[in-house]
């Protein structure tokens, strides 16, 4: 499996770049988002990548990040969402909104991407929203694994979407982690340090603990 590809960018079309590593040049389709985010043709790039195998095709997909990554795979385990609709979700919504839609239920904004139906928005938001926890634990710790991804000068550009509050020195960093992901899904960050710090009190330890019990807290409100 090919988890991960760096080199230099030889070419960019509409939905897919060609990397060369190392003299081998590899065709990475990629969502309108992660194409925007990439550099241009002659620098270099590294995406974490996706192999697609059927019978008659071998297509790899390339991400800016691990999250971004595990969406497209827990996307299309959904019935009805191949390669190509996964890819229109997380263009129109990103990762991050594809997170934010799913634990909030919000199927409208899935069925905002490009050839998706109102059928194919539910089944994703009821099939994996169980799962939003975990990978939005994921995202919140993602900011070093985008460093590499984007380039050299990716500090220059990267700025936290979320202004959050920071966590005091007895903050555990799953607690920090938890806070980050509910301030992203749009959250205020006075209530959902409340809600992390209840369900830390209630006995939840790991972050998609945390962001799971905080979200049922928020749910009323």
């Amino acid at each position: 499996m090919i988890g991960r590809l760096a080199g230099r960018i030889d070419y960019r079309a509409a939905d897919h770049v060609l990397i060369d590593v190392g003299g081998v040049g590899y065709l990475v389709y990629c969502s309108d988002r992660t194409l925007a985010a990439l550099p241009g043709v002659g620098e270099h790039a590294a995406v974490y990548t996706d192999l697609l195998v059927r019978e008659d095709l071998l297509q790899l997909f390339g991400f800016t990040t691990l999250a971004e990554k595990e969406w497209h795979r827990l996307l299309m385990s959904v019935q009805g969402v191949g390669a190509k609709a996964s890819m229109a979700i997380l263009g129109t919504l990103g990762p991050e909104g594809v997170g934010r839609a799913i634990a909030l239920g919000d199927a409208g904004s899935i069925k905002a991407a490009k050839g998706i139906g109102p059928k194919t928005a539910q089944r994703v938001v009821h099939e994996l929203k169980d799962k939003a926890p975990e990978v939005m634990a994921m995202g919140a710790t993602d900011v070093a694994a985008t460093a590499p991804v984007l380039g050299p000068d990716v500090d220059a550009v990267m700025e936290d979407p979320v202004p959050v509050q920071t966590p005091s020195a007895g903050t555990s960093a799953a607690q920090a982690e938890a806070l980050s992901a509910l301030t992203n899904l749009g959250y205020m960050p006075s209530e959902a340090a409340a809600a992390v710090a209840r369900a830390a009190g209630e006995g939840e330890g790991d972050t998609p603990g945390l962001i799971r019990a905080a979200l049922k807290l928020l749910a009323p409100n």
